[in-house]
C-alpha cells in the first residue's frame, strides 16, 4: 500500500533575533508535512503494518524535503523529529504505526547517521490541529541545546478521514543555548546518547 498525499506543505524557520541579541548564524530549522488518506478510518484494524510501510515511504520523502529546504547536505543536519495527527475517525494507534521505527532507516540514511532515537508525538484532531514536533540531537541525546520542538499546522488538515504527518530537520540547536550539558563538538555519536 502506498500512500494517497493529498498535499505536503513545508515550513523553515530561521531565526535571527532573540532577547535583543543577534543571532548568527541563524537558527534554522524545516518541517516537511504530509497530509494523506487513512486506511483505515472509522474501523478497527488488528493488522496495522500497512501504515508501518506508509510510514517507512512518508520517512524517506519528508526528510529529504525537509533537507531540501534548509538547502544544506543531509549529513549536516544536527537535529530532527516526528510526529503525527490523526482526523476524528483515526485512532492514535494509527498515528503510532505511521511513527514506527521502521520510518527511522530512511531518515537516517537521508541524514548520514542518527544514533540517537528520533523524538516523536502523536495525536488526534481536525482541521488547523497543531503538531508539535520534539527535537534532539540527532547522534547524542545528552546535547541539551538540541532539546526543542517545533510547531505546524495546515489549515485544513488533517480532516476526518486523513493522517497528517511531519519529519522536522534542524542545522543548529536553539537561539542562544546556555544551560550547560554535552556540547556538539563533544558528540561521540556511538550510543545515541553521547
Amino acid at each position: 500500500m502506498s500512500a494517497v498525499i493529498r498535499k505536503i506543505v513545508t515550513v523553515v524557520e530561521e531565526t535571527f533575533l532573540e532577547m535583543g541579541r543577534t543571532v548568527s548564524p541563524p537558527t534554522r530549522r524545516a518541517a516537511a508535512i504530509a497530509v494523506i488518506e487513512n486506511p483505515f478510518a472509522g474501523r478497527y484494524v488488528e493488522d496495522l503494518s500497512p501504515l508501518i510501510a506508509i510510514g517507512e515511504e512518508l520517512g524517506e520523502l519528508l526528510s529529504k524535503k525537509a533537507v531540501a529546504a534548509l538547502g544544506i547536505d543531509g549529513a549536516t543536519a544536527q537535529s530532527y523529529g516526528k510526529a503525527a495527527a490523526v482526523g476524528e475517525n483515526g485512532e492514535l494507534e494509527h498515528a503510532a504505526a505511521i511513527l514506527h521505527p521502521r520510518m527511522g532507516a530512511p531518515v537516517r540514511k537521508v541524514l548520514g547517521k542518527g544514533a540517537a532515537l528520533i523524538p516523536s508525538s502523536k495525536k488526534r484532531g481536525g482541521p488547523g490541529t497543531t503538531l508539535d514536533i520534539p527535537l534532539g540531537h540527532k547522534d547524542a541525546a545528552f546535547v541539551r541545546s538540541h532539546f526543542d520542538g517545533m510547531e505546524v499546522m495546515i489549515n485544513d488538515a488533517p480532516r476526518a478521514n486523513e493522517i497528517m504527518v511531519a519529519v522536522a530537520v534542524t542545522d543548529s540547536g536553539r537561539p542562544l543555548p546556555r544551560v550547560g550539558g554535552l556540547t556538539v563538538a563533544e558528540v561521540k555519536g556511538e550510543d545515541g546518547l553521547r
